[in-house]
């Protein structure tokens, strides 16, 4: 049988962060694509000669052709411009948004049938974008990023409750922004909600509110202290969990851009809401129930993407 095919568009450090990833957990084949020349080629070769130590078999391959990610099983998209310390993820929708037309038009042409993750930043109306030019079934297309966040959310949390990251859940709903919704009932340590810690003094509101806004901040964080790019090792271990549950049929329950067609409120739009990964894509959207002021934050956590979105139907005319 076949090893599965996964095609990595955009060769930057999250592309080859992904490709080692892929490689060391023996997901498939892996096809790396960049327009700049060279670059795939030879982050393909070097990890592959990694392979020997390494113990893996997969085979790693660089190319400037989107015709050599036909029949891709899985495809993640990273092409772009990645933030610079003082930029917010908006400042980029111009930039990307012209990627992902072409990245679109490439998975069209020669993957219509792959489960497309992206990552490309401003996210939600990225994927959005991307659904649209690649005219992909929605379920297929989805965005990393509720994965990254929670991560981020579960690690400040299992530090300050100094408890093992395994014993900590976490969802972050909403845009992939400083609109993100850390929601504190839906997070536990070993099932205990977070609100129920604070009670047991486990810590104060006011440090929990500090993680969250932390949370919030956790990727201007690390561009402010790289100064010359943006996150890279988890945002790729995200997606690399995202296309595992994919491929595997794991029907994992994560939290990620996904296309909501009256679920939780949303229509016509991708946002951060729970849902089931399993071979289907995106398989179930968890409609969990919100209080009042979950709701009001992730309503202003909505519109926001909104605005993103009108701004995208605006620079280019096929999308309205």
């Amino acid at each position: 049988m076949a090893r599965p095919k996964i095609a990595l568009i955009g060769a930057g450090q999250i592309g080859g962060t992904l490709a080692h990833l892929a490689a060391l957990k023996e997901l498939g084949d892996v096809v790396l694509f960049d327009i700049a020349e060279g670059t795939p080629e030879g982050k393909a070769l070097d990890i592959a000669e990694s392979g020997p130590s390494e113990g893996f078999d997969a085979t790693l391959k660089g190319t400037q052709d989107y015709a050599d990610i036909a029949g891709a099983d899985v495809c993640i998209v990273t092409a772009g411009v990645p933030r610079k310390p003082g930029m917010s993820r908006d400042d980029l929708l111009g930039i990307n948004l012209k990627v992902m037309k072409s990245v679109g038009e490439g998975i069209k042409a020669n993957a219509p049938d792959a489960f497309v993750i992206c990552i490309t930043n401003p996210l939600d109306a990225m994927v959005w974008a991307l659904q649209k030019f690649s005219g992909l079934p929605a379920n297929k297309v989805c965005g990393m990023a509720g994965v990254l966040d929670s991560a981020r959310f579960r690690h400040f949390l299992a530090t300050e409750f100094n408890v093992s990251m395994k014993d900590v859940t976490a969802f972050v709903l909403g845009g992939h922004g400083d609109t993100m919704v850390p929601s504190t009932r839906y997070s536990t340590v070993a099932g205990i909600p977070l609100p129920d810690l604070v009670k047991m003094g486990w810590t104060t509101q006011e440090k929990l509110d500090a993680i969250i806004q932390r949370t919030r901040d956790g990727g201007a964080e690390i561009v402010g202290l790289l100064k010359t790019g943006s996150a890279f090792y988890a945002p790729a271990t995200s997606a690399i969990e995202m296309a595992e549950a994919y491929l595997k049929d794991q029907k994992r329950v994560l939290p990620c851009a996904a296309y909501c067609d009256g679920e939780l409120g949303v229509k016509d739009m991708y946002v951060g809401v729970p849902t089931v990964i399993g071979a289907g894509g995106i398989e179930k959207i968890v409609n969990i129930q919100l209080n009042k002021e979950e709701q009001e934050m992730f309503d202003k956590s909505v519109d926001a993407v909104k605005g993103l979105v009108e701004a995208c139907k605006g620079i280019d005319g096929s999308l309205a």
